[in-house]
């Protein structure tokens, strides 16, 4: 779901360390990565709250609209985000488990 809606890879994964499987993943950008971890024995529900947010800035109007797209072909649906800030900048995913991805059309400064 996030490597086709966020154009990430897989840099790893791993089977059964201590009970967890788990996948890294990681886009252009080589100075950060995801780490998604599963526990076998499922003991814990997803309890994500609207402001669990990962907010990624596409400054190009094209590969941002591809983006969007992309996340909805992957299975994100959109939702409405809780501030309003990011109705205004941009669309608001949902994954399976309820976290959220917002995609910006702007670049980000600090």
């Amino acid at each position: 779901m996030y490597v086709q809606g966020l154009g990430l890879h897989e840099i790893g994964s791993f089977q059964d360390h201590e009970g967890f499987d788990g996948v890294m993943l990681q886009g252009a950008c080589e100075g950060f990565h995801f780490e998604f971890t599963h526990h076998r024995a499922g003991h814990l529900l997803p309890q994500p709250t609207p402001e669990d947010l990962t907010v990624f800035y596409i400054p190009d109007a094209s590969e941002w609209a591809h983006r969007c797209t992309a996340m909805l072909q992957a299975g994100f649906a959109e939702v409405r985000p809780y501030n309003p800030y990011w109705a205004r900048k941009g669309r608001t995913f949902q994954d399976w488990d309820g976290y959220r991805v917002v995609i910006v059309q702007a670049s980000w400064d600090p």
